[in-house]
C-alpha cells in the first residue's frame, strides 16, 4: 500500500515591508540607544573618554541588536530561502542601526570635545523621544488620523518610551 500522505509545500518567508522595517527600527533603535545611555551614565564617567567609549558601546549594541534580530526573523521564519536570504533579512535591520546614531553622534561630540561630557545623556534621551514621537505621528497620520489624534498619539508613544528606558533602567 502506497503512502497517502502528501508534504505539505514549502511556506515562501514572510516578507516585512519598508515601513514596518523603518517604523519597528526605528522604535527599538531609539528606545535601545536610550537605555543604554541611562545604563552607561549610570555609574558616573563623563570624562571625554568615557563618551568615546561610550558612543562605541552604544554603536556596537546597535549593530549586534540589529544582527540578532536579522538572524531571529530568518530562523523563526523558516521556509525555503533562497542562498542570500540571510543576508537580505540581516540588512533590513538598517533602521536600528540608525536610530542609534544621533545617541552615537552626541556622545562622540562629547567625547570630541565638541560638546560637554557632563549631562550629554539629557540631549540623547531628549532626542530619542522627539524620534518617538515623529514616528508616532507619522503612523497615525498615515493611519488618517487627524492632526490633534496624531499629535496626541506621537506623544503617547514618547511617553510610553519613556516608561520603557526608566522601567529598564531602575531593572538593571
Amino acid at each position: 500500500m502506497a503512502d497517502s500522505t502528501v508534504a505539505a509545500p514549502a511556506r515562501a518567508p514572510h516578507r516585512h515591508d519598508s515601513r514596518e522595517v523603518i517604523l519597528f527600527g526605528g522604535v527599538y533603535g531609539a528606545v535601545l540607544a536610550s537605555s543604554m545611555v541611562a545604563a552607561l551614565t549610570e555609574f558616573g564617567h563623563s570624562t571625554p573618554a568615557a563618551r568615546r567609549y561610550d558612543a562605541l558601546w552604544v554603536l556596537f549594541t546597535g549593530f549586534a541588536s540589529a544582527l540578532a534580530h536579522g538572524y531571529a526573523h530568518y530562523i523563526a521564519e523558516r521556509g525555503q530561502h533562497r542562498r542570500w536570504d540571510v543576508l537580505r533579512d540581516l540588512a533590513d535591520e538598517w533602521p536600528l542601526v540608525a536610530a542609534v546614531l544621533p545617541s552615537v553622534a552626541l556622545l562622540a561630540a562629547a567625547g570630541w570635545g565638541w560638546l560637554p561630557a557632563n549631562g550629554v545623556e539629557y540631549p540623547a534621551f531628549g532626542l530619542n523621544m522627539a524620534i518617538l514621537f515623529v514616528l508616532g505621528v507619522i503612523t497615525a497620520r498615515s493611519a488618517a488620523r487627524n492632526w490633534p489624534a496624531a499629535l496626541l498619539i506621537g506623544l503617547v508613544d514618547a511617553l510610553l518610551g519613556l516608561v520603557v528606558v526608566v522601567a529598564n533602567a531602575l531593572i538593571k
